[in-house]
């Protein structure tokens, strides 16, 4: 009796453990923003610390749905639960409107009504400091995003990111309040911070919408499929069409046709088939991939090349 080989597609990985990091950052954040808001009574350093209330947000949704993404595939979800991920990116991108909406009625009423911030040297100091907390957590979520393939992962990293960005933005601005001596421009830096955190949101509400649409994946992921589908042609007797890709959060899928000589038997054509997905998988472990093996001679093999 034949020794069973080990299975060829590997279990997702469980994430969260990222998540509780952004958990721990927005907090973190939360807590050093807010008291140099109250302290300096800086509308700017306030839509600061907004947006690090909606990071808190984002970070718990994305750890449920990370958590929901790795489980197996089952009788309701027969292709697994990976793209639960969109939807963590969508409510963060939903949470960045709410901060931003927040963020611009502050700014305008403040423009209406200048109030002149006060101990901005200390408040500035504090949300530097916030700040670095969430450039580096940002960067940590990146590069484990990219290497997992995570939507919600990378939507978080872009989140934190822009929280740098704006944060930086607001301090220029309030360092000028103080250099200046005018109130007005904590209120322009506020609205001007307001309007770029909107914009983030709505890029990533557009990023997933394009994923729960079976969006194709970037051409890095096009490129390597077909390099190891190129190694296998040969020209009259081998071949492949309608390969067709599709992602879902850190999981692709891939849907193809194998092309080979009608005389193969169908344990030839089945163990080369076999010998495909192999190395398919290898170049990309996150790879599902279907195959339907055809005779090349035959013009039927050729009618459903443009389905869709």
């Amino acid at each position: 009796m034949s020794t069973p080989s080990s299975p060829r597609y590997t279990p997702p990985k469980d994430l969260s453990a990222y998540a509780w990091l952004s958990i721990g950052a927005a907090v973190t954040t939360i807590a050093l923003k807010a008291f140099a808001a109250w302290l300096t009574g800086s509308v700017g350093l306030l839509s600061d610390a907004a947006e690090s209330v909606v990071n808190l947000v984002a970070a718990v949704v994305a750890l449920i749905v990370l958590k929901i993404a790795i489980r197996p595939a089952d009788d309701d979800h027969q292709f697994g639960h990976s793209k639960a991920e969109y939807f963590s990116a969508i409510t963060e991108g939903v949470m960045i409107f709410v901060a931003a909406a927040f963020i611009i009625i502050s700014a305008v009423e403040r423009l209406i009504t200048p109030v002149m911030p006060e101990q901005l040297s200390v408040g500035l100091i504090i949300s530097v400091g916030a700040s670095a907390v969430n450039g580096a957590v940002s960067w940590v979520l990146r590069r484990a995003g990219r290497r997992e393939g995570s939507a919600a992962l990378l939507a978080d990293a872009k989140h934190l990111a822009t929280d740098v960005v704006t944060s930086a933005a607001v301090l220029v601005g309030v360092g000028l309040v103080a250099l200046v001596g005018s109130p007005v421009l904590d209120a322009v830096v506020a609205l001007g911070a307001g309007l770029n955190i909107m914009w983030t949101g709505f890029k990533l509400i557009r990023e997933s919408v394009g994923g729960l649409m079976d969006a194709a994946p970037g051409g890095q992921a096009q490129a390597r499929i077909e390099e190891v589908l190129d190694e296998h042609r040969r020209a009259g007797r081998i071949d492949f069409h309608a390969v067709r890709l599709r992602e879902a959060g850190n999981r692709r899928f891939a849907h193809l046709h194998v092309l080979v000589p009608g005389e193969w038997s169908v344990k030839r054509g089945h163990d080369f088939t076999e010998r495909v997905i192999d190395d398919l998988v290898a170049v990309d472990p996150n790879l599902r991939v279907s195959a339907h093996l055809e005779p090349i001679e035959d013009p039927k093999s050729y009618e459903d090349v443009e389905d869709v």
